[in-house]
C-alpha cells in the first residue's frame, strides 16, 4: 500500500498578510520539495471540504458560525494579532480540516497505508471555542473525532513535535480517556501551556518539555523515555501527527536545534508502533515549520520514512 498525500489549492488563498510567517509559500515549498523523483509514487489526493457535522465533533456551532462570518469579503479582518483572515481562509481551513478527515477514510478503510496532508492554516491551537494562534479549526483533533465516530477506532494517539505545545489538541484530549496526546515543544514558549506536570484527567497525556537550545539529543531522549512508552502503553487503534517542523535549528520563531534527521527519526519510531498496535495506520497533518528551506527539507524527511515504513 502506498502513502498518500492530501492538499488543496485553497490552502494557497488564505492570505495572512504582507510578512507572516504563516504564509502561502510555506505549503509551495513543501509541495516543489515533493516534486522529487523519490516522491514519484505518492499517492496524490485532492482534500475534501470538511462538513458542518464532522467539524461540530469538537466545535460548537457558534465557533464555526463565528469564524466563517469573520471571513471578510474583501481586504483583511484579524481574530487576534497573529490569527488574519482573508477572502479565501474560510474555504482553506475547511479544506485543511477536510484533508485529515480524508486522510483517516483512506487509512482506516485500508486504500492506503498512511497519509501525509500539507495543508494550511495549521490547527493544533485552536481550541474547540477559541480560534488562536494562525489557527482556525482544529483539524487534528477533528480527524480523530472522525476515526472514532466513523470508523469504530476506539482509542486514537496525538503525537505533537511543533515546537509549540498544542494547547488546543490537549483541551480536547485531556478530559477523553480514549483520546492520547503526547507532545514535545519548546518550554517555556507560546501558548504557556504544556508544562510537564500537565497530564489530564485520565493520565493520558504527556508534555515532554525541553529547554532553550535543546538539539537533537535531548530530543530523542525525550520521545524514547517518555512519548514511545506511554504510546505503547496507551495501544492506540490509530497514530495522528502533529507535523510541524518549527524546532528545527533555522526556523526563526524559537530556539531549538532539530535537525532532518530527527524528523525522520522520530517519524520511523512513530511508524513502528503503528506497525505494532494499529496495521500501520497514521495520519499526519502540517502544523507549523517558517524557515521555507528547513521546511521543505524536515517535510520531505518525514514523508519518505512514512513511505519506506
Amino acid at each position: 500500500m502506498h502513502t498518500a498525500l492530501f492538499f488543496h489549492p485553497a490552502c494557497l488563498e488564505h492570505d495572512t498578510g504582507e510578512g507572516h510567517p504563516e504564509c502561502a509559500q510555506r505549503v509551495r515549498a513543501v509541495l516543489a520539495a515533493l516534486e522529487d523523483e523519490a516522491f514519484m509514487f505518492l499517492d496524490r489526493r485532492e482534500a475534501p471540504r470538511a462538513t458542518r457535522d464532522q467539524l461540530l465533533r469538537v466545535h460548537p456551532a457558534h465557533h464555526i458560525d463565528g469564524v466563517l462570518a469573520k471571513v471578510p469579503k474583501e481586504g483583511s479582518a484579524s481574530i487576534d494579532d497573529d490569527t488574519w483572515l482573508s477572502p479565501g481562509s474560510g474555504e482553506a481551513a475547511l479544506r485543511a480540516a477536510g484533508a485529515v478527515v480524508g486522510a483517516v477514510d483512506a487509512v482506516c478503510t485500508g486504500e492506503v497505508r498512511n497519509a501525509f496532508c500539507a495543508v494550511r492554516p495549521p490547527g493544533h491551537h485552536a481550541e474547540p471555542d477559541q480560534a488562536m494562534g494562525f489557527c482556525l479549526f482544529n483539524s487534528i483533533a477533528v480527524g480523530a473525532a472522525h476515526a472514532r465516530a466513523v470508523h469504530g477506532l476506539e482509542r486514537v494517539a496525538i503525537i505533537d513535535f511543533d515546537v509549540h505545545h498544542g494547547n488546543g489538541t490537549q483541551t480536547v484530549a485531556e478530559g477523553d480517556p480514549n483520546l492520547f496526546y503526547g507532545s514535545t515543544h519548546q518550554w517555556p514558549l507560546y501558548p504557556g501551556t504544556g508544562a510537564a506536570k500537565e497530564h489530564g484527567k485520565y493520565n493520558n497525556v504527556v508534555n515532554a518539555c525541553l529547554p532553550p537550545m535543546s538539539g537533537s539529543p535531548e530530543f530523542r531522549m525525550a520521545v524514547q523515555s517518555q512519548l514511545l512508552p506511554a504510546i505503547d502503553a496507551f495501544r492506540p487503534d490509530l497514530i495522528m501527527i502533529s507535523a510541524g517542523f518549527d524546532a528545527h535549528t533555522r526556523d526563526p520563531l524559537a530556539g531549538l536545534h532539530l535537525m532532518e534527521d530527527d524528523y525522520a527519526w522520530v517519524t520511523g519510531k512513530l511508524c513502528e508502533l503503528a506497525a505494532k498496535h494499529c496495521d500501520g495506520r497514521v495520519v499526519s497533518a502540517l502544523e507549523g515549520g517558517y524557515d521555507l528551506i528547513a521546511l521543505a527539507n524536515s517535510s520531505a524527511a518525514h514523508v519518505k520514512s512514512l513511505m519506506v515504513a
